[in-house]
């Protein structure tokens, strides 16, 4: 058995004095480990770092086995990582999304979503909105995602302002309004066409996201496999905050 596909570094685990396991996100075999020979050696560290982007080719006497990966850089992130906190941990915490997932499961979209996220690591302000649309797909590939297109009781497709926690759906302002305190707060940047041209999204806007994300995915990904959030993205989190200075710390569940 032999493919050969480009892919994302996620991480890699020692195998050995010399080797390592190394951890890939392909878009057509999705998430793949595979041995690699000589991974823990000087020329082949620096390739095999978290968010470079590679080429590889996997082999294996059956389609079932770890298998062995030979690796070639295609483009390096991992050095211009090091200068930023939001960077470090975002390709980290992208890493640990992606394990959510299940080996070997084709996904283009999350392939293609993560390329984006990372080459948009150095700036924050761009990364942070791309963040929270990465943890949106990832939980509509997981089967529990949102519909914020319309509103749940309305059917309103114009200033949708909250989620309904019970029915992941959008709820428009006026027909959310006596219940505001029962749902969640919907960001404008998550919405086609709802965030107006020229506005900047603000910490709140990320905040609001992440809660609106962390809420599905406690609730149907991490707890049922024992997992909590803190564990998932408290670093990455705590670099958000700091690059945008708030004056107050902000509380990552309430």
């Amino acid at each position: 058995m032999e493919w050969s596909a480009p892919a994302i570094v996620l991480g890699t685990r020692r195998h050995s004095e010399a080797d390592v396991i190394l951890e890939v996100m392909t878009a057509d075999r999705g998430r793949h480990l595979g041995l690699v020979r000589g991974g823990r050696s000087r020329r082949q560290q620096p390739v095999l770092q978290p968010g470079n982007e590679v080429h590889l080719t996997w082999k294996a006497r059956l389609a079932e086995h770890l298998g062995q990966f030979s690796v070639e850089l295609v483009k390096p992130r991992a050095a211009e990582m090091l200068a930023s906190a939001v960077a470090l941990n975002g390709v980290q915490h992208l890493a640990s999304l992606l394990r959510l997932m299940p080996e070997r499961q084709a996904n283009r979209q999350l392939y293609d979503a993560l390329e984006l996220v990372l080459d948009h690591l150095d700036r924050p302000e761009i990364a942070a909105p791309l963040i929270v649309r990465f943890e949106l797909e990832l939980l509509n590939e997981l089967g529990v995602g949102l519909d914020l297109t319309s509103c749940a009781a309305t059917g309103r497709t114009d200033d949708l302002a909250y989620v309904s926690p019970r029915s992941s759906r959008a709820v428009s302002r006026d027909a959310g309004r006596p219940y505001h305190d029962k749902l969640l707060p919907l960001p404008s940047f998550l919405v086609e066409g709802q965030r107006q041209s020229g506005s900047e999204i603000s910490f709140t806007d990320i905040q609001e996201g992440l809660r609106l994300t962390t809420f599905f995915l406690q609730r149907h990904v991490l707890e049922p496999r024992g997992l909590a959030p803190k564990d998932l993205r408290g670093p990455l989190v705590s670099a958000l905050e700091k690059h945008y200075r708030q004056d107050q710390p902000w509380n990552f569940i309430e």
